[in-house]
Order: structure tokens, then C-alpha cells, then sequence
């Protein structure tokens, strides 16, 4: 990271503004002011909750500390960060804040300042755009201030596009990402239940820098790797074949978001090899199709396709022809979600303009809705359930349950479901995967054996 010497935060306040431009043309009595996270305790309570900075503030700042604020004038393009008060009572517990001078040093901004001299920033233009009134509310402002969705646009807008600073940062967090996922996939003599996945995943994290995850990791065997968003992560691995971790570490706000699977014992059971096999297609074949101007409803769209096409092959639906299934909708019964979302600061991205009401099915879960293009970063991570729960809902619906043989889906069912997840930059031709770890079956397992071969004493643990 080290060719870049500060957070290009007067690039994205540009960026903002472009867009901005685009819903209302003469910017000339406008600004833009942002408020960042405060410090929080839980209630009834004098610990502080997990600092998380809001993340539009961030973008325009690079400041990741609390109580900031950020004031852009756009007619002379001038940014001026904002610092708090220094609480000197503070001092003694947490030692002194980050400076102006060092501000200045580490952030692409025109001014820093204490935030006793926000509001004479504020009378300077009759429009002061923000994004949450609620939120600046508790610092005093919100008089002067205009809620905007012409500037959560234009910030939306800005974002979807990464330079290369952000392009940097994803890399950094996807590397590291990468190594924990190996660290996983190697120490299985240590791993008696789902929780240890999530300790191995994040003691690796951690060591290489990353104190924060993306989200909460998802680490769950057997049947439990049928549901989506299993986080409970606290059983045992015991009579179980399979296991599924997506989990990503986080790199200065920046995001990766990563799964894989793994036969528990490192030999694939035919039934989870076969399933492995058909995302894998899923994946090979949707990534192929990632370039700019490329439709992300139709590369999903093919993931289903690809899915049915499979499933015909392996006997588990029957009784109808591939477009008879396909316009039935029952392949969300095993593929409920979409196939990826934009990658950014959040995990789910900004800018994706989902239909959460959209009346086909397929699509109705679909995060990202819009033609690709370059410099954005997105996932591709198709999947397979056998989710009992969904599967009964196939079952009482006559126009899906008669393509299902359940017969065959049933044995399935000990698998729980796989997911293979890869964070993508699409680029100007096409695509570079920023994601490392193998996805190959051959070379999952042989790292699983070789971890097992090692034996419990060649780790360091002490429970």
C-alpha cells in the first residue's frame, strides 16, 4: 500500500459531485457536510459496543475515528475535515487523539479543524446536502442541514466505481482472506466443532492485521450448510461429511467476502462431490460471462439454467423438460439466492438496486440489478441447498413438487448444501478474481489430508 500516500479523499468528493450534477445542475449555493459513527456503549452500561464507521462519511474522509465530520464545498472544491474536541479527561484512558498536522499528513483534504468552527462553515452556502439528519442531530446541525436523496444517489453512484486506492485495499483484504481460509481448510485435527472453523478463521485474520471481519462468519456443517445465513457456528462436526465457511476480513473499511467447502475427513462422499461439481459449473460458466455491458440478471438467469440442466442429468428433477422446469421457478427450492452482489465498504454494496418484490422468483432475491461495469467489484457465488424447510415448500406446490424426485433429493440431504464464493473486479475486457484459495475439489482435499497427516501436535492449542 505503500504507493499510496494518503486516503484520495478529495477524488471521491469530485466523484460525488459529478454525480450529484446529474440530478441538479448548478451546484453553486451547495455543499455537502457528513457526520461520522460516534462512540458508543451498550445500554445500561459503561463499555463501548465495537467502534463502525458510517461508512458514506468514510468515503469522502478516510477518518476512521469517532465524532468526525466532513464538509466538501463544491464550487471551490475545497474538503475540510473535521476533528472532535480534545477531552482532555479522556486522555489519561485512551491517550491523545489524532492530530490536525497528522490529519493533514494522512488525509487528501484541504483543511483540517476542531468542530467548534462547523457552524461558520455552515452559513457559508444556502444548501448544506447530508444524508441523515437524525444522526447529525445529536451534534447540533440539523438546522442548517438538508436531507438529500439526490446526494445518497450521487454517493451510491460514486462508490459503485473503485480506484485504485479501494482496488488496493479489497486486494489486501482478499489476500488475507485467502490465508485464513487455507488455515481452515489445514487444520481439521483441531477443529472438533463449528466454532474452532470460526476461531482458526479469525486468529488468522488477526494475525495478518485485520481486527475486523466483513460480517459475521458463517461456519456450519452437515445439514447446517443448508441455511444461508447459519451463524450460530457452536455444534459438533461429529457423523458429519461436510462443512462450508464464507467468511471474509476486512482491510481499512474495505471488504472481502469468500466461501468454501470441504469434505470433513478429506474424501468427498459422491453425493457432496456431485453437488460440489454442479456449482462449480455454476460458477465456471457465470464467471466466464462477467464483462462490462454484460447483464447481471442474465449471468443469474444462466446460473439456473446450468443448475436445472444438472439436475436433469443426476436424476433429481424429472417428470418435465429443462424450459418446463426453468419457468416453473422450482430451482429456487435449491438455489434461493442470487447469484452475487456488489463488494465494497459493506459487504452487500451500495448502488445494486435489488426488486425484493419482483414477481419472477429468480429474481427476487437478486442484489445487483444493473448492466456491469468497469471497476466494479462484485461476487459470484452460485449454490446448491437441500434445505428440508424449502423442500417441503417445493413439495405443496403442485407446479414445482412434480419435478422433484424426492427420492433421489433425500439423499442429499446429510450434504446440507455447498456455496463457492469469489470476489471479482470486472475490468475493461472482462474480469480478474481477486480471490486466491483453490476452489478445485482435488487439491481441497489434498490440503485437508495433509493437514490430518500432521496430527494434532503439529498445531499450537491449548484447549
Amino acid at each position: 500500500m505503500s504507493q499510496f500516500l494518503k486516503y484520495p479523499a478529495k477524488l471521491h468528493a469530485r466523484n460525488v459531485a459529478k454525480h450529484l450534477r446529474t440530478k441538479i445542475s448548478d451546484l453553486s449555493s451547495h455543499a455537502i457536510f457528513l457526520s461520522g459513527s460516534t462512540q458508543e456503549s451498550y445500554k445500561y452500561s459503561d463499555t463501548a459496543k465495537p467502534f463502525r464507521q458510517e461508512r458514506y462519511f468514510y468515503y469522502l474522509s478516510g477518518f476512521n475515528f469517532p465524532s468526525g465530520h466532513v464538509y466538501y464545498d463544491i464550487s471551490k472544491d475545497e474538503l475540510t475535515l473535521f476533528l472532535p474536541q480534545i477531552d482532555y479527561d479522556d486522555v489519561m484512558w485512551s491517550g491523545f487523539p489524532i492530530s490536525i498536522e497528522e490529519s493533514l499528513k494522512k488525509y487528501d483534504v484541504d483543511n483540517v479543524l476542531y468542530e467548534d468552527k462547523i457552524e461558520s462553515y455552515l452559513n457559508k452556502h444556502k444548501h448544506n446536502l447530508t444524508v441523515d439528519i437524525e444522526q447529525v442531530t445529536n451534534a447540533r446541525y440539523s438546522a442548517s442541514l438538508s436531507r438529500s436523496e439526490d446526494l445518497f444517489y450521487a454517493l451510491d453512484e460514486a462508490r459503485l466505481i473503485k480506484d485504485e486506492y479501494e482496488i488496493a485495499m479489497m486486494r489486501k483484504a482478499a489476500k488475507i482472506t485467502d490465508n485464513s481460509h487455507l488455515a481452515v481448510m489445514s487444520a481439521l485435527p483441531i477443529e472438533k466443532n463449528e466454532g474452532h472453523i470460526h476461531a482458526e478463521f479469525l486468529y488468522h485474520s488477526l494475525r495478518q492485521g485485520s481486527k475486523h471481519q466483513s460480517y459475521d462468519p458463517i461456519c456450519c456443517s452437515g445439514p447446517n450448510c443448508g441455511v444461508l445465513h447459519y451463524v450460530k457456528n457452536d455444534e459438533g462436526l461429529e457423523e458429519r461429511q461436510s462443512i462450508l465457511i464464507d467468511a471474509g476480513a476486512e482491510w481499512e473499511n474495505y471488504t472481502s467476502d469468500v466461501t468454501r467447502c470441504f469434505p470433513i475427513n478429506g474424501e468427498w462422499s459422491k453425493e457432496h462431490l456431485t453437488v460440489y461439481n454442479i456449482v462449480l459449473k455454476m460458477q465456471k460458466e457465470t464467471m466466464a460471462m462477467i464483462k462490462p455491458g454484460a447483464s447481471w440478471d442474465e449471468i443469474h438467469l444462466s446460473a439456473h439454467k446450468i443448475l436445472i440442466e444438472e439436475f436433469i442429468k443426476f436424476g433429481l428433477f424429472h417428470n418435465g423438460t429443462a424450459e418446463e422446469i426453468y419457468q416453473s421457478g422450482v430451482s429456487t427450492v435449491f438455489f434461493p439466492h442470487g447469484l452475487g452482489h456488489l463488494l465494497g465498504m459493506d459487504t452487500h454494496d451500495v448502488g445494486g438496486y435489488p426488486n425484493y418484490e419482483d414477481a419472477d422468483v429468480k429474481l427476487r432475491y437478486l442484489r445487483l440489478r444493473r448492466l456491469l461495469q468497469k471497476g466494479m467489484v462484485v461476487t459470484d457465488e452460485p449454490g446448491c441447498y437441500f434445505n428440508p424447510y424449502l423442500i417441503e415448500l417445493g413439495m405443496k406446490d403442485p407446479t414445482q413438487a412434480k419435478f422433484i424426485n424426492k427420492v433421489e433429493v433425500d439423499k442429499y440431504l446429510p450434504v446440507g448444501g455447498v456455496r463457492i464464493e469469489d470476489d471479482i473486479l470486472v475490468t475493461e475486457n472482462g474480469f480478474e478474481n481477486l480471490t486466491g484459495i483453490t476452489s478445485d475439489p482435488l487439491e481441497i482435499a489434498k490440503i485437508v489430508k495433509d493437514g490430518i497427516a500432521k496430527g494434532r501436535d503439529h498445531f499450537h492449542n491449548l484447549v
